[in-house]
């Protein structure tokens, strides 16, 4: 359910669904596969327009990714 104020920029609408997507950054995070920079979506739960925003990345959570990949 909604908690922030959200409106789709398509339809107006204004419930969305929160999701989360990790990338990695450089080349040793490539060959290492550790995902380096995380991501926060809101899809509108509508007509599934979704927008992406740069979220904080932490050292513990590379180090985690990097021993269970």
């Amino acid at each position: 359910m909604s908690e922030l104020p959200f409106r789709c920029p398509k339809c107006d609408h204004t419930e969305y669904e929160t999701g989360q997507m990790r990338a990695t950054g450089g080349f040793w995070s490539k060959i290492f596969d550790v995902q380096g920079r995380n991501f926060t979506t809101l899809t509108c739960a509508r007509c599934r327009y979704t927008e992406i925003y740069q979220a904080e990345s932490s050292t513990l959570g590379s180090v985690f990714d990097f021993f269970t990949n």
